[in-house]
């Protein structure tokens, strides 16, 4: 079976491509893909609207079976901040991810309270069209500074510490990160979904 990863952000094919390594999923992405498909657009109020858009944007055009997921995170001292407009907020859409992280960690220096979570929705679009939907959420608190290195476009992973956890997100070994992340944990409930199906 070929599976589109709807995504252009390299970070989320490799813990994409990590969770679902041992099936028989053939895993493409846009840019693999021989006509070049324009950025889907991102105008939903929540990740599930958001995901469900970009998931359709690259089915549509495609045909082929199609996951999108849509993904952020909510930190209480800054409520109603980030959510959906994660990587739009702060140092801006255009920023590097080094200037992204500096900006978030600066202004979370000002805050006392650490507390956050990550919130992921995945949209899946199979053959015959349908949409099927999963969540996944992990709770934990922001460290000071960067404790470990980050995959690109995931910088966020490297100041975050998922409760109960010694070890930021990026600090972890694969396994460890796939049954712990918000990302992991709806790819788990989509595996299931294919294994059963």
């Amino acid at each position: 079976m070929k599976l589109l990863i709807g995504t252009n952000n390299t970070g989320k094919v490799t813990e994409i491509a990590e969770c679902l390594r041992d099936t028989s999923i053939e895993l493409i992405t846009p840019k693999d893909l021989e006509k070049e498909i324009a950025a889907p657009p991102e105008t939903g109020s929540s990740f599930a609207e958001n995901a469900i858009q970009k998931a359709r944007h690259y089915h549509v055009f495609t045909g082929l079976p199609t996951i999108a997921d849509d993904s952020g995170i909510e930190v209480d001292a800054l409520a109603g901040e980030l959510g959906v407009h994660t990587r739009r907020w702060g140092a801006g859409p255009a920023a590097s991810d080094e200037e992204w992280i500096a900006y978030f960690l600066k202004r979370m220096k000002e805050e006392e309270n650490k507390r956050a979570r990550f919130v992921c929705y995945l949209a899946h679009f199979d053959a015959g069209g349908n949409l099927h939907m999963f969540e996944g959420i992990c709770d934990g608190t922001i460290t000071e500074d960067l404790e470990a290195d980050y995959l690109p476009g995931l910088p966020i992973s490297a100041c975050f510490r998922p409760d109960g956890y010694d070890l930021v997100y990026s600090a972890m070994g694969i396994e460890q990160k796939n049954s712990t992340s918000h990302r992991g944990r709806a790819l788990k409930q989509f595996r299931d979904f294919l294994l059963r199906g």
